[in-house]
């Protein structure tokens, strides 16, 4: 973590790519660097219009750590093809990963396939792809960061949705080859979070800590629905303090989705961030 982070009071923050979502990855990363942010946070659709190997180089020679790639995962796919063209694009995004210097690959699930009610054969699903994803990433030195989502995203994006099922799931594995993300956003409503939360801890599973707040009235798109840390109904000194309890002392990513900061210049939507991450979450 950059000496010139810590100074700055910034030593743990990272922008999640998706919270600036219309620059381009070269502008996120003059960015981060203008603003003092040490750590960035790529999504494969951004590499893959800059180019991996570029994409590595610029993060390099800017001296930004790669917090994780985002995003692996959607292993619920029926039929042999389509889990055939699930595992294939996994393994793809775990060497991606490798070449950019994370060692965490988040995984969101995937919901429902289309037509289906079969919830506890979409999460077999899930366990079995596991099974084959889990050595390969080891092999390259990156982990599987299962997150689970809000239920809300149950049908459609994450049939797991409790920190405790994603727990399960990596149990089988060692902790290097499988962990889980706790992000703010999915989990804080867990009235079982505080236990799971310290579970995920003695297990050394928590991959990545990622941020952002709980804000109404809910949009007619609800993944937009996220604001800044501070704007909603999350409490995030004692979420934060939880998560360092257990024992994470890694990157607190702020991953965003929501149109109206996606329209705000990004260089604003960066000052609102550090602004909340010095209020909010970084330690007194």
């Amino acid at each position: 973590m950059s000496g010139a982070g810590a100074a700055n009071g910034l030593a743990r923050l990272s922008l999640n790519q998706i919270t600036t979502r219309g620059w381009s990855l070269p502008e996120a990363v003059r960015g981060c660097v203008d603003a003092g942010i040490p750590a960035i946070g790529l999504w494969r659709d951004k590499v893959a219009e800059t180019g991996l190997a570029r994409s590595a180089k610029l993060c390099r020679d800017a001296g930004l750590a790669v917090s994780s790639l985002c995003r692996g995962g959607f292993l619920t796919a029926d039929g042999p093809e389509r889990r055939r063209a699930a595992l294939a694009d996994n393994l793809q995004a775990i060497e991606e990963a490798a070449e950019l210097g994370t060692d965490t690959l988040v995984l969101v699930v995937g919901g429902l396939p289309a037509g289906s009610r079969d919830l506890v054969g979409a999460r077999a699903a899930v366990a079995d792809l596991l099974a084959e994803l889990a050595t390969h990433a080891g092999d390259f030195g990156v982990r599987l960061a299962i997150e689970p989502l809000h239920p809300m995203f149950c049908a459609d994006r994450a049939v797991v949705s409790t920190l405790a099922q994603a727990l399960d799931l990596a149990a089988p594995y060692p902790a290097r080859q499988v962990g889980v993300v706790v992000d703010s956003y999915h989990v804080w409503w867990d009235p079982a979070l505080p236990e799971q939360i310290a579970r995920a801890g003695r297990e050394g599973r928590i991959a990545s800590y990622q941020v952002c707040d709980w804000t109404l009235p809910l949009p007619a798109d609800a993944l937009l629905g996220r604001g800044h840390v501070g704007d909603g109904h999350i409490d995030f000194r004692t979420l934060t303090d939880l998560v360092t309890a257990a024992g994470y002392e890694g990157w607190i990513e702020v991953e965003i989705f929501n149109q109206e900061i996606w329209d705000t210049p990004g260089e604003l939507t960066l000052r609102t961030l550090i602004e909340r991450h010095l209020t909010h979450l970084a330690s007194p």
